[in-house]
């Protein structure tokens, strides 16, 4: 549950270092990049640690595809949240189902050979 915290935060600071200077026309590209990187750093800060604990080699539960995976659909969840809440965007039925057929993708990471 910890791993599972930790990259829900460092989703939500890495999706405003990569999407919330959309918002900002006027600002130079380059103080964008400069302050999305900033962000970014906030979003390691809660990445290394959650892939380290989650890690099987160092006691958690899970392997590195299935780490990643976890990432990815945290990603999505955190994604149309941010899309709705703050970029003012419609979340579409054909995004959800696009969504949908990625996280069925994802069962067959976890499902035991």
């Amino acid at each position: 549950m910890r791993t599972i915290i930790l990259l829900l935060i460092s989703n939500i600071f890495m999706t405003f270092a990569w999407y919330g200077h959309l918002k900002f026309k006027a600002t130079p590209v380059w103080i964008l990049i400069l302050v999305s990187w900033g962000v970014a750093f906030f979003e390691y800060c809660f990445q290394v640690p959650a892939n380290r604990y989650g890690h099987i080699d160092h006691g958690g539960a899970f392997n590195g595809a299935q780490l990643k995976t976890i990432q990815e659909i945290i990603t999505l969840i955190v994604f149309c949240g941010f899309s709705v809440l703050y970029l003012g965007e419609k979340l579409r039925w054909n995004y959800l189902i696009g969504f949908a057929f990625l996280a069925i993708g994802a069962c067959f990471i976890f499902k035991k050979e």
